[in-house]
């Protein structure tokens, strides 16, 4: 039986009719293990760079470094859409953003994800033109953590509200096929899902998106030093690797 791939286009029709469930992946057996999980959506994510390359935060990420993992999650050939994100300072223009999405998409992504709203709206048209398949990403942008000084619940205010309302509209009106909401208060992810005729993805931004994103190694205990607050933890693959070390050892 032939398995349907996954395009932008499932990924936009799953609004409003099922849960569009999201990972992340940076390697080849990470990216198959997903995949043979069923998960229809694969990011590989900047957020390698804690969890992965030892960073204290995703701006240190570079663009070697991304095509290098996205090369790797490729090998995997999954059924599920390869998405892959555009690393920090790599979408400062339009030709930028347009000339680094082409490098991710050589590398074997099959869209990219890049932080902002109404002031990357120019570099999103671009991309999309280009014919790249793009997703948005409002609420707590990682790659603006050091500015902020912290990560924290965005749309608490009137005017973040309106603002967050306003980018998520027009990264739709952009031709983004889908929209990740990061922390974003409850109330205004769900506001921004009724109000997007594309998916809202949310990671800790309550239930009422139209999916949800987590990062794998935080899912699975796979990174035991740190878990965010917002994290339904589902194992502990850290403690069972280091048990399974320590029977080998005494069995030696």
């Amino acid at each position: 039986m032939t398995v349907q791939k996954v395009t932008p286009a499932t990924i936009r029709a799953m609004k409003g009719r099922e849960k569009i469930p999201a990972l992340t992946a940076h390697d080849y057996p990470s990216t198959k293990l997903l995949d043979e999980a069923g998960v229809p959506l694969i990011l590989v994510g900047d957020s390698l760079g804690m969890v992965v390359l030892g960073y204290p935060d995703t701006t240190h990420v570079t663009m070697p470094e991304m095509e290098h993992h996205v090369r790797a999650a490729a090998r995997a050939r999954p059924r599920a859409l390869l998405a892959a994100d555009l690393p920090y300072a790599s979408y400062d223009t339009p030709a930028d953003a347009v000339a680094n999405a082409l490098r991710l998409v050589a590398a074997g992504a099959e869209a990219v994800k890049a932080e902002g709203g109404r002031s990357i709206i120019e570099q999103v048209r671009a991309i999309v033109d280009a014919g790249i398949p793009f997703i948005g990403h409002l609420g707590m942008l990682p790659q603006h953590v050091i500015e902020e000084g912290g990560y924290r619940i965005k749309g608490k205010t009137d005017a973040e509200r309106s603002n967050l309302i306003f980018d998520a509209v027009a990264l739709s009106d952009a031709g983004a096929f889908a929209v990740v909401l990061e922390l974003v208060k409850r109330e205004v992810a769900s506001e921004i899902t009724k109000q997007i005729p594309v998916p809202t993805i949310g990671i800790g931004s309550g239930p009422d998106c139209d999916g949800q994103i987590l990062v794998t190694h935080d899912l699975v205990g796979l990174f035991p030093w740190f878990t965010p607050r917002f994290v339904n933890q589902r194992a502990n693959c850290g403690n069972d690797i280091k048990a399974a070390i320590s029977e080998w050892k005494k069995a030696l």
